[in-house]
């Protein structure tokens, strides 16, 4: 039984595990919007245009679709595994959980360098079936991009305390940070442990000189990216899409308003409620034991992270997955807690614990319900009655999702926006073909009595605009 004191060994079955439905279209209950507009970019990287630095959704209407979004990187791998098999939802799914897998290797390295092994590795148990379980399956590039940033940080390490492989190690440490910010913006905020470097003096001045410049060098690309030629593209192109945040006053206001689900956000869905005791645990330790170490890495974490919670304003307590560049501390802390613990039967209780509330809360993650399976089967129900330059407007509100199974590009809104005459009226005259109403799920049935349907199930029905 060697082996199951072995971090491979749970990273592994992790892995194993999350294997199950990997093919599953993104159809779950939890971001389903969020997987098909990664997903969506990627296909139209594949079917209309390969150029990295225009990406573009389906749902602009008559407009192209090119819009300011995160830097396609996980768009991009998508991509580059649709040319050599052939298109396929799931590529995606694959294609984090792998990275994300390595993530948590790194996570572990990371953390043994400078506390106990024993640490590291309740650390990254608890970090694995966190929502980091969830999310390092889903088509989002949430905890691709933090594994990359992960791994960054542990070359840089390595660059500064190691004379061997330093270009080498500082090299992976550029690329790895580059990619892994550009996929996600927040995730950089973890740039700021390296400061724990600075009052060290077994590293050379010479090399915290080159690293601080090289680090600067890095974010230059990231700052053009999103400061500069995501708004042009929203500019020149007309659809806006990304959200890039809003001011410190509003996000505190709105945060203020909606606090018991912000801090929710906490205690609940980071580490679920066993995994935040066990984070409160390693605070109550890290004083006790005047952890110094631990405590600069979650106060100069915090303090960035909390600059990312005020940009984001309602926006944090709203969607789940915005706490997951903060979890890794969290999971940091619950494991030094766990291994202060004297007695390993309650140590190993609450482990046991902890990874079954966690992977136990996020099962539904697994399953695609039946009333949403006819999407799967829509793109080809489509097909017999119109093309795919067809332009199509369908009553899923902010959704994307239908649009994306339909395989067809137009607008997503509501019933009252097509029971608008103007509204329908504009949306003609921009090449509006057909109108898809859904029944059941993502809209709800409405009568349209000036228009004829030439499609009607039980699940939708579709109007052609005369």
């Amino acid at each position: 039984m060697k082996y199951v004191s072995d971090v491979r060994f749970w990273i592994l079955l992790f892995f194993v595990i999350r294997l199950y439905g990997i093919t599953f279209p993104p159809l779950e209950v939890g971001h389903n919007w969020r997987q098909t507009t990664v997903a969506m970019v990627s296909r139209n990287f594949l079917e209309v245009d390969a150029n990295i630095l225009y990406p573009r959704v389906d749902i602009g209407g008559e407009k192209t679709g090119i819009t300011g979004m995160e830097f396609p990187v996980f768009n991009y791998l998508i991509y580059g595994a649709a040319q050599v098999f052939g298109y396929q939802h799931w590529y995606g799914r694959f294609i984090n959980l792998v990275v994300s897998s390595f993530g948590l290797y790194f996570f572990y390295l990371l953390i043994r360098k400078y506390l106990e092994e024993k640490t590291a590795f309740y650390a990254t148990l608890i970090l694995g079936v966190s929502i980091w379980f969830q999310f390092s399956r889903k088509i989002m590039p949430d905890t691709f991009s933090m594994s990359l940033v992960i791994a960054s940080l542990y070359y840089g390490t390595y660059f500064l305390e190691q004379k061997k492989n330093q270009w080498v190690n500082l090299m992976a440490f550029s690329i790895l940070f580059l990619l892994g910010v550009l996929s996600k913006l927040p995730s950089g905020y973890l740039l700021v442990l390296l400061v724990l470097f600075l009052p060290n003096t077994t590293v050379s001045w010479r090399k915290k000189i080159v690293f601080g410049a090289l680090s600067l060098l890095v974010l230059m690309p990231v700052y053009l990216w999103y400061f500069k030629w995501v708004p042009r593209l929203v500019e020149e192109f007309g659809f806006w899409h990304f959200f890039m945040g809003i001011s410190f006053s509003q996000g505190v206001q709105e945060l203020m308003g909606d606090m018991p689900r912000t801090l929710s956000r906490f205690y609940d869905t980071a580490l679920k409620f066993s995994g935040f005791i066990a984070f409160l645990i390693g605070l109550f330790f890290m004083f006790k034991n005047r952890q110094s170490f631990l405590k600069w890495i979650i106060g100069l974490s915090l303090l960035l992270f909390s600059i990312v919670i005020m940009k984001a304003g309602l926006n944090f307590s709203k969607h789940n997955y915005y706490i997951i560049p903060w979890v890794p501390v969290m999971a940091l802390t619950a494991g030094y807690g766990l291994a202060q613990l004297k007695n390993l039967k309650y140590t190993y209780f609450i482990l046991a614990f902890i990874m079954v509330e966690g992977i136990g809360n996020q099962h539904s993650d697994f399953i695609i319900k039946p009333e949403v399976e006819f999407m799967i089967n829509l793109e080809p129900e489509l097909d017999a009655i119109s093309s795919k330059e067809d332009l199509f407007f369908i009553n899923s509100g902010d959704y994307p999702t239908v649009m994306y199974f339909a395989h067809r590009k137009g607008w997503v809104g509501t019933n009252a926006q097509i029971q608008n005459p103007r509204h329908q009226e504009e949306m003609k005259s921009n090449g509006l073909k057909y109108i898809l109403i859904l029944k059941n799920r993502f809209g709800t049935t409405v009568d349209l009595p000036d228009l004829t349907s030439i499609k009607d199930t039980p699940d939708y029905t579709v109007y052609k605009i005369q």
